[in-house]
């Protein structure tokens, strides 16, 4: 896994249904809250909150979406689902790593997207799953 050079200064998210708590690890190897729920190979952060935000609106499950603060307790890399010919550059600031990442913070005071900009997003997903394109 390639690190990413200088990030340790930036702030990262997750957005996610999980209720977590100050210091809980989020870690890889458990089902995704996403698509067919398949044991996550790694764990998903970001440096945007808008990011964050599709996270918490999109995750499967019960309950509201949160939104944590974490650290990476090692190397991250740019995630390729969202990188590359995507979206050259990594606009997005999605990473990925194979390492746990500790709750440290909740952004509290979040905005979740319009009902109309969530529908069509989530058609979207299911036009991309109707293609055999399953989100992670």
């Amino acid at each position: 896994m390639e690190s990413i050079p200088n990030l340790n200064s930036l702030p990262y998210y997750h957005g996610t249904k999980a209720n977590l708590k100050f210091g809980d690890l989020i870690e890889p190897g458990f089902n995704s809250n996403y698509g067919k729920r398949k044991q996550a190979a790694f764990v998903y952060l970001t440096a945007t909150l808008d990011a964050a935000v599709w996270g918490a609106e999109l995750a499967l499950g019960e309950g509201s979406g949160r939104i944590y603060i974490v650290e990476p307790t090692g190397p991250i890399e740019d995630d390729p689902n969202l990188t590359d010919k995507k979206f050259p550059g990594n606009p997005t600031k999605s990473y990925r790593t194979r390492n746990p990442i500790r709750v440290i913070g909740e952004v509290l005071d979040w905005q979740g997207h319009s009902p109309e900009q969530l529908k069509a997003m989530k058609d979207h997903l299911d036009r991309l799953k109707e293609l055999g394109i399953e989100a992670i």
